[in-house]
């Protein structure tokens, strides 16, 4: 569909979409407000998401250059030992984990 219309359906309007689904004949009537809470219900949203292509944090070489050194096996300039290791999460601050019920305990 991208090829036939030249451009990315994310960046389509529900009333956009919705005068598209009428014109290919998938729905004889629909209403951009039906397309918009379709698209509000489905788990894809390609349209929502962060991109590394336009960088507004001006700490951004210094932070990127810690992560880097750390692929690379080494930190604060130095190589790690051959049993030095990295351990890599992603935060997600969205998540809501509730209470801590017990406090963590090292062994």
């Amino acid at each position: 569909m991208r090829a036939e219309c030249g451009t990315s359906l994310s960046r389509w309007s529900a009333p956009e979409l919705a005068r598209e689904v009428v014109a290919r004949s998938i729905a004889s009537t629909i209403s951009a407000s039906t397309v918009r809470r379709w698209l509000d219900q489905d788990a894809t949203k390609p349209w929502r998401h962060r991109s590394w292509i336009s960088i507004s944090d001006l700490g951004f070489r210094r932070k990127a250059a810690r992560v880097l050194d750390l692929y690379a096996r080494a930190w604060d300039g130095e190589p790690l030992g051959a049993k030095g290791y990295v351990i890599s999460a992603e935060e997600k601050t969205s998540t809501d984990h509730g209470a801590v019920t017990s406090a963590y305990d090292p062994l």
